[in-house]
């Protein structure tokens, strides 16, 4: 550290910020560390102070920050091409991210709408199942989230964001509890139960869920909870939403965290990862419920200026080739499997309730929010940068962290946890 946290310039930068920027886009509480850049897993401050990053930033930067290659090929694309005509005269390359995307998705979904931010990609998904059924009540589950845009914030499970706008939204969605891997098959069986029963009710036409829970707490589910929801949505021709925003890409040390149980969904969403930094996300769904789209004539029925931008396909096609060449799904998982191991060991500390998670997606649930955000503090202090949602410590790093450099932050992050239990 260069000077005390937060330093001067950052100060300075956080009093302009609240002056002229929107209230809703910034938490005024603490004052928050200003990024100036970052190279893979370091993070370096307006003030010239450094910092592991343990989130990717909020799991984005899958390749680290500032990848080369992918750097490189913006700023090739840049010269050649940085906007063309969205659904009117679109770039080449955007057909050939559709063709990468269709050679890597999951099953037999082959078909995509290329937008720009996670929450994009959702409101598309819910889009085609309204068109592929015409049933327009949905099941989701509590503390999902899935962006919050006033469509999306339908199916957002947790009601901080949805209560101040909740006289906006039509309450389309049902909402039921996602079980934990570690409460056995009695929640599983709850859960299947309660979707049951929304479905008798009636007018059920999609089910949108997390392969794993992210902002709802980091929750792993149990083995044939996909599984028991492709069936039930099979049964009664729902459209079954995977929202893989968060954990695609590698990320849970699968290239998609459904991929652990082997269930390919009616429509998938990703973003976050896939561009490494650019904004770019994608629907991907199953030809025959994509085709649910009627063929337009004069206007696309669903469209955006920045529709398939060609920045963005070149980020991305770079991003996932580079996934593959190094290998970093298999990366993920050997060094998941050793994160899981030094967390482990936290388990018996006082201030721990619980331990989960996948590949490089892991969260330290602790006895409450206040001690989670202590523990947070400590960490940033000690150059450590990482976030919590309520009382639970998220643990994300870039796939591309050495192996010490993962090891220094499981320290940091043990000693401030075995300091709390002390």
């Amino acid at each position: 550290m260069s000077t005390r946290l937060p330093g001067p310039s950052s100060q300075r930068l956080a009093e302009r910020l609240w002056r002229y920027e929107s209230r809703g886009s910034h938490v005024r509480g603490s004052t928050p560390i200003f990024w100036d850049r970052a190279d893979d897993a370091r993070i370096i401050d307006v003030d010239g102070n450094e910092y592991l990053d343990f989130c990717a930033a909020f799991s984005v930067a899958a390749l680290g920050h500032s990848n080369p290659l992918v750097a490189t090929s913006l700023a090739v694309q840049a010269t050649r091409l940085m906007h063309a005509m969205g659904d009117l005269h679109p770039p080449a390359i955007r057909v050939q991210l559709l063709e990468k995307l269709a050679g890597i998705a999951p099953g037999d979904l082959s078909k995509s709408y290329i937008c720009s931010t996670g929450t994009e990609a959702v409101e598309a998904a819910l889009k085609t199942a309204l068109l592929y059924n015409g049933r327009p009540r949905i099941i989701a589950f509590s503390g999902a989230y899935h962006g919050l845009s006033l469509g999306a914030l339908e199916v957002c499970g947790l009601s901080f964001f949805r209560t101040p706008f909740a006289s906006a939204l039509s309450n389309r969605a049902a909402f039921v509890d996602y079980p934990r891997a570690g409460e056995g098959p009695a929640a599983l069986d709850r859960t299947v139960a309660a979707i049951r029963d929304e479905i008798a009710s009636g007018a059920v036409g999609a089910l949108i869920v997390e392969p794993i829970q992210g902002r709802g707490g980091m929750i792993v589910p149990p083995d044939g909870f996909l599984s028991a929801l492709r069936e039930l949505c099979d049964q009664h021709r729902i459209a079954l939403i995977f929202d893989e925003v968060y954990t695609g890409f590698a990320r849970t040390g699968t290239l998609f965290a459904a991929d652990h149980e082997g269930v390919v969904p009616d429509l998938l969403c990703v973003g976050k990862a896939l561009g490494n930094g650019f904004p770019i996300s994608a629907t991907i769904g199953k030809a025959h419920i994509m085709d649910a789209w009627p063929e337009s004539a004069s206007e696309a029925l669903h469209t955006s200026t920045f529709l398939g931008n060609p920045m963005g396909c070149a980020a991305a096609l770079t991003t996932l080739a580079e996934i593959e060449r190094r290998q970093l799904t298999k990366r993920a998982q050997e060094l998941g499997e050793h994160v899981g191991r030094r967390l482990e060991a936290l388990r018996a500390s006082a201030p721990v309730v619980d331990v989960r998670g996948r590949g490089l997606f892991w969260g330290v649930e602790m006895r409450s929010s206040r001690l989670a955000e202590t523990i947070i503090e400590g960490a940033l202090q000690r150059g450590l940068m990482t976030f919590s949602d309520g009382p639970v410590i998220s643990i994300m790093p870039p796939l591309t962290i050495t192996r010490e450099e993962l090891d220094r932050g499981l320290e940091i992050l043990s000693s401030l946890v075995q300091s709390q239990a002390a």
